[in-house]
């Protein structure tokens, strides 16, 4: 089939691009003799070979890029870069394979779930190449190759279409793909280096700095300790970290226009950023008050210093915690997993079903409900004086009602596994939209559930991250009889 050549030819380009992403770490290891010499060295070469496999066979081969295509390229690319960047785990820290694949898979999908401990000791080449894939992963890797496919006779548009999160897909930020995921790129390294110098004037040293603003930017959330940013005990090290993670839960279209076009007011000119930061103040606010309230904090800045931190790391799916959640007053955690589903804004780094989403069905219910007075109304839904089309209203229930049945499923396969219903949950929540910690069993990490949920968890979490449908039509018949 030429679509399957095509994919064939993509994938196998796209892992020798992958492949050089491991030398940064590799020098690093080989520069500290730190032990991740050698692991790393394997999983380069095994990557740049199985890319050379794809795509030599089929590299003459030529055919434009349809929208189908795009789908089965971010799927079957997705799935085999989480078995390729598990390599990796299994040759260094000597994980097996389900574990392996949990541990890339959260890191690519910048989840942040894990089932790595130790991570204090663990050699710092391994830990940097662990950051980095949630780096890579925040904006995604196709839309870095996207930047520089036309050199290579190949177009772009339905990759970006594909991988690109938030309901909006079809809007063009920029005449040419091509601008615009440089743009997205150059804004998005512009930032992590400013993260990185603040997180090092805040205190930290040179390698955590640089390592957790892979992962701030990203709104992943891994960390090179095991106490995450609790490890640190620095108010400034957390306000850096707010400042951040609310800049990576923006839409990136909105930083395009802020600071490649220059227009700053952009930020506060769209809705959704500003019911982003709205609903974040309320709820950190909210929950300040119930530790308070509840003498969990006895001084009430204490008590928003540490709802402000875990509301914004929640709300943006970045899972950093310098506290155990859990263990707050029962309506505080509920009420945080619940703001996960939110998530922040469509185009951003963030997880969740996006801000826009919601924002659109809170204006869609009134007219339902006028509806069944006056049948035949006809009142378009806006965003500020953009009439919003009914295809993309109808997108967004359907996807609401598509992510909940999904998440039943996947809740009841976990419990099925022997999880109770917090935990399994918890589990699916913090998979599906990307966040990272969870409740009950999987509280802490994931290393002790079993195989078989580890591999739905993974599943979820690529669901979330390619937003559902991008993996669902390819299970369609439809999809394969064209």
């Amino acid at each position: 089939m030429r679509r399957l050549k095509l994919a064939q030819k993509l994938l196998g380009l796209f892992l020798l691009l992958y492949s050089l992403t491991l030398l940064p770490p590799l020098l690093l290891a080989l520069g500290g003799h730190d032990g991740g010499e050698l692991p790393l060295l394997y999983s380069m070469l095994i990557t740049a070979g199985a890319g050379l496999v794809l795509w030599y066979p089929r590299r003459r081969f030529q055919r434009e890029l349809k929208t189908r295509d795009g789908f089965l390229i971010v799927g079957v690319f997705w799935f085999a870069l989480g078995l390729l960047s598990s390599l990796p785990f299994q040759f260094g820290p000597h994980i097996g394979l389900t574990d392996a694949f949990f541990e890339s898979v959260s890191a690519f999908t910048t989840t942040g779930a894990t089932v790595l401990t130790g991570l204090d000791s663990m050699p710092p080449s391994i830990l940097l190449y662990r950051q980095q894939l949630q780096w890579f992963g925040g904006m995604g890797v196709i839309v870095l190759t996207v930047a520089i496919l036309p050199m290579l006779g190949v177009g772009g548009m339905q990759l970006y279409k594909a991988e690109t999160p938030g309901p909006f897909k079809d809007d063009k930020i920029a005449p040419r793909i091509t601008h615009a995921a440089r743009s997205f790129w150059l804004i998005y390294s512009g930032l992590t280096i400013a993260c990185a110098i603040a997180y090092w004037a805040a205190g930290m040293n040179l390698f955590d700095a640089i390592a957790h603003s892979l992962t701030t930017l990203s709104t992943g959330g891994f960390s090179t300790h095991d106490a995450s940013l609790g490890w640190f005990h620095s108010p400034a090290i957390e306000a850096v970290a707010i400042v951040f993670m609310l800049l990576g839960g923006i839409n990136f279209s909105i930083h395009f226009l802020a600071l490649i076009h220059r227009r700053p007011l952009a930020y506060l000119q769209d809705r959704e950023v500003r019911v982003y930061l709205a609903y974040t103040a309320i709820a950190s606010l909210l929950i300040a008050g119930e530790l308070f309230r509840t003498h969990y904090h006895d001084d009430f800045g204490a008590a928003l210093r540490y709802s402000l931190f875990h509301t914004v790391s929640v709300i943006t799916s970045t899972g950093y915690v310098t506290e155990d959640f859990a263990h707050w007053p029962d309506f505080v955690p509920v009420l945080l997993f619940f703001l996960s589903f939110v998530g922040g804004c469509g185009g951003s780094t963030a997880g969740g079903m996006k801000v826009i989403r919601f924002i659109l069905m809170f204006k869609q219910s009134p007219r339902l409900l006028l509806q069944l007075l006056h049948p035949k109304l006809v009142r378009p839904i806006k965003l500020g004086n953009r009439v919003v089309p009914e295809r993309v209203v109808e997108a967004v229930w359907g996807f609401f009602s598509v992510y909940i049945a999904t998440f039943a499923i996947f809740m009841l396969l976990l419990m099925a596994t022997g999880l109770d219903q917090v935990s399994a949950f918890s589990a699916v929540a913090t998979s599906m939209n990307n966040f990272g910690p969870g409740l009950g069993e999987v509280a802490v990490n994931f290393q002790n559930i079993t195989d078989t949920a580890k591999w739905l968890l993974a599943l979820a979490m690529l669901m979330g991250r390619l937003e559902i449908f991008t993996v669902l039509v390819l299970l369609t018949p439809e999809f394969w009889r064209a």
